[in-house]
């Protein structure tokens, strides 16, 4: 059966132009079966921006969102998923019927099913380079894996180390690394996170949240060790199958 009904989704997030969402969910409604659905890019340079966004785009019945405001976001919405709520971070709104906007992460689904199939009996703790909205999806994801964390920042904090004290010991102890920050996205392809890539080896896995490049300087040089590696496309496409059933439900 083919929906004619004319329903508008989104991208909430700043400086998006080259996002994934956009994309991927313009080829999907490419589709006959989707006829009426449409995809577009909010970009706005203050969340306050929000509350307008919303005035004005009445028949909008769902958004993603992405950086910087998957934290920001909250205390503009109405109620917050069990999961959502406990990561304490959103990347999807659902407009119900009623006319309130209600959050959910589907991240930590996408990141959780992406990494599984990577995973053996030895990888037991990882690290999570960045403490953005991202890294809490990614760690909520590791705890329903029964997988230990460290955060990684540039400030040491409770459970949160320097990145100056990774060494070859963090390395030996920690056999999953995950980069949660923008460093190493286009346009700056030639960055990645300051950690000894030397102590990567064949018992590592090495997990960029970046899919553009498909292969960040990140990975490349963990790759270079023997290290295994993940960017995130997979993870969008789960957390984007996701949202769409949550629009849908």
């Amino acid at each position: 059966m083919i929906d004619t009904l004319r329903r508008r989704f989104g991208l909430l997030g700043r400086n998006i132009s080259y996002s994934f969402s956009k994309g991927y969910f313009t080829e999907k409604f490419s589709d006959e079966v989707f006829a009426g659905n449409s995809y577009e890019n909010f970009d706005i340079s203050e969340i306050n921006y929000f509350t307008e966004l919303v005035k004005n785009n009445p028949d909008l019945k769902g958004l993603n969102v992405t950086i910087p405001y998957k934290e920001q976001v909250i205390p503009f919405l109405d109620k917050l998923s069990k999961k959502a709520a406990l990561i304490g971070a959103v990347n999807t709104i659902k407009f119900t019927k009623s006319g309130k906007l209600k959050g959910y992460n589907t991240d930590y689904y996408g990141f959780k099913k992406s990494l599984e199939p990577l995973l053996e009996l030895h990888h037991k703790k990882a690290l999570i380079l960045g403490t953005g909205g991202a890294s809490k999806g990614v760690a909520f994801a590791l705890d329903e894996l029964g997988i230990l964390y460290t955060f990684v920042s540039r400030e040491a904090k409770d459970n949160i180390i320097d990145y100056n004290l990774i060494n070859a010991t963090t390395f030996d102890n920690f056999q999953i690394i995950i980069n949660c920050t923008p460093v190493g996205t286009i346009p700056d392809t030639d960055a990645c996170p300051d950690i000894p890539y030397d102590f990567f080896t064949d018992k590592h896995i090495a997990y960029d949240l970046i899919y553009n490049p498909a292969e960040t300087e990140f990975l490349k040089r963990a790759k270079e060790k023997g290290a295994v590696i993940k960017n995130g496309y997979d993870m969008l496409i789960f957390q984007a199958e996701k949202a769409w059933k949550i629009w849908n439900k």
